[in-house]
């Protein structure tokens, strides 16, 4: 599946290179290969390998996974489906359904499955992929972008150039390090989260997060008939945590014995491991380069949206870099078009996901608002619908001021 790297200078000149193959290099790829366009894929990684993520597809993501007609193979794996989202807010629950856009459930697979059938994927469909290759530089022309310098895992060394140069590497892109991709609307760290995964904890189809207000944790079953358990902590709570990651692990459990007491009769089978992210946008493109993923946009993993925003994300940017391509319109046309229409969809889920980590109570409107939510079974949908990027949280919140001014609720306690 995966070319060799060559020694030789330009041995090969490509439409387009994607730098990282998982969830948003990988697509992108196969996207544009599908299109008819000489594509290169490189990543520093071999597959299948595990990567830091939450790796929830909530019904976005798999609608985007059956457009590329790739859903059956991830259902294929065994991983489970969870059709319904509950939070334990503590006086009260909220517990309803994810289903939206023709899918009643969202799914869990761990990334070692799911990246290998999309860096597959991509190779299927004609891409060159190289695995194993670690993109020292970037090549230039002036201010252009013409190419990349690499090196494989054996020491070959390799030059290829390109039209464009995609960076889907993630939080730490070299691309967008490279080109000083200028990032804007950026709020801090919020939280700092540690996971792992437990064997015979049984989840029933459900995802289980319970929000004590100084501390959050969540569990959803995946592969192998596991399930991860995430807490997460206040950055400002980090420093004096991270020393006893197991026994402030535990501790946060414990603020739900039920729970606590479930987890105490599984068998935690992986080591404990954690991440702690920034917010941002980045301008996503300049000459003869473009980002796409992770790379040009981040929040807060507490609502889970990276991976369907990636798939998403990766379609936008081959839509643009097809017009490029094909000389239907200008580069900067397009993928001004590209990124405008990618803050317009993921702005407010941005907002929402940094107020929703918020290791706070929440101001007493908002907590009258919850309360109404858990007492009507068509809110309790609705909300979980915002939590999974189904519903725009501005059309959810709307709708439920406007009840509320008509029927006020009893105040939350």
């Amino acid at each position: 599946m995966s070319g060799r790297a060559g020694s030789a200078e330009g041995r090969n000149h490509h439409d387009v290179i994607v730098v990282g193959a998982r969830c948003a290099g990988a697509p992108t790829a196969m996207l544009l290969a599908r299109l008819g366009h000489r594509v290169l894929l490189v990543d520093r990684a071999t597959f299948p390998s595990d990567t830091i993520s939450t790796h929830l597809i909530h019904p976005p993501g798999l609608a985007a996974l059956d457009r590329w007609g790739l859903l059956e193979r991830v259902v294929a794996t065994g991983c489970p489906p969870i059709d319904t989202y509950s939070f334990d807010l503590g006086p009260f629950d909220i517990v309803g359904s994810p289903a939206g856009e023709g899918f009643e459930a969202s799914y869990a697979p761990r990334r070692t499955v799911l990246d290998k059938i999309l860096v597959d994927a991509a190779a299927d469909s004609g891409a060159q992929v190289r695995e194993g290759f670690t993109v020292q530089e970037l090549l230039f022309d002036g201010t252009t972008v013409t190419g990349i310098k690499g090196h494989g895992k054996d020491g070959s060394t390799a030059t290829e150039r390109a039209r464009i140069v995609v960076g889907a590497d993630g939080l730490h892109s070299s691309v967008a390090r490279a080109t000083g991709a200028v990032a804007y609307a950026e709020k801090p760290k919020i939280n700092a989260y540690y996971y792992t995964y437990w064997a015979g904890l049984p989840m029933h189809g459900t995802f289980e997060a319970y929000d004590r207000g100084d501390c959050a944790f969540a569990a959803w079953p995946t592969n192998d008939d596991l399930t991860m358990v995430i807490c997460g902590w206040s950055m400002r709570d980090f420093e004096a945590r991270r020393r006893y990651v197991e026994d402030n692990y535990h501790a946060t459990l414990a603020r739900a014995p039920a729970f606590a007491e479930r987890v105490a009769k599984a068998t935690r089978v992986e080591r404990f491991v954690g991440m702690a992210v920034p917010n941002y946008f980045r301008k996503p493109y300049g000459p003869g380069w473009t980002l796409v993923g992770d790379a040009g946009y981040l929040k807060d993993p507490i609502t889970a949206q990276g991976i369907q925003d990636a798939f998403r994300d990766a379609e936008r940017c081959t839509s643009a870099l097809d017009d490029v391509l094909a000389g239907r319109r200008p580069f900067d046309e397009a993928m001004r078009a590209a990124q405008e229409a990618r803050d317009a969809q993921v702005t407010n889920m941005y907002e929402f996901t940094a107020d929703f980590a918020a290791m706070e109570p929440p101001p007493p409107e908002m907590q009258e608002m919850l309360l109404a939510v858990s007492q009507s079974p068509s809110a309790r949908d609705e909300f979980v619908r915002v939590t999974a990027g189904v519903t725009p949280p501005e059309e959810f919140f709307g709708h439920m001021q406007e009840r509320m001014s008509r029927h006020p609720s009893p105040r939350a306690a």
